[in-house]
C-alpha cells in the first residue's frame, strides 16, 4: 500500500505531477497545475502530500523516484 511520511515531505508537489494515474484522471497535472478533483491518488494539502486514493496506485514508483526526501514509499503486506 502506498504511504507518505508527512513529517519528511517538503510539499514540492513533484510526485503529484509525475504520477501517471494522476495525469490520466486530471491531465492538467502534467503541465504543473494542481488537480481539480480529489479523485486523484495524491495532492498537496496544507503543505504536504495527502493520499486520497492509494488503492488506485499501480506501484510504478515514479513518485518515489522524484521525491527529494523519499517520503513516498510502499509498505508491503498492507
Amino acid at each position: 500500500m502506498l504511504k507518505v511520511s508527512q513529517k519528511n515531505c517538503l510539499g514540492c508537489g513533484t510526485c503529484v505531477m509525475v504520477c501517471p494515474i494522476n495525469q490520466k484522471i486530471c491531465p492538467q497535472i502534467a503541465w504543473g497545475s494542481g488537480p481539480d478533483t480529489t479523485e486523484v491518488i495524491m495532492l498537496i494539502e496544507n503543505g504536504v502530500v495527502t493520499l486520497f486514493h492509494p488503492e488506485k496506485c499501480i506501484s510504478c514508483m515514479e513518485c518515489n523516484k522524484v521525491c527529494p526526501t523519499k517520503s513516498i514509499y510502499h509498505e508491503k503486506g498492507v
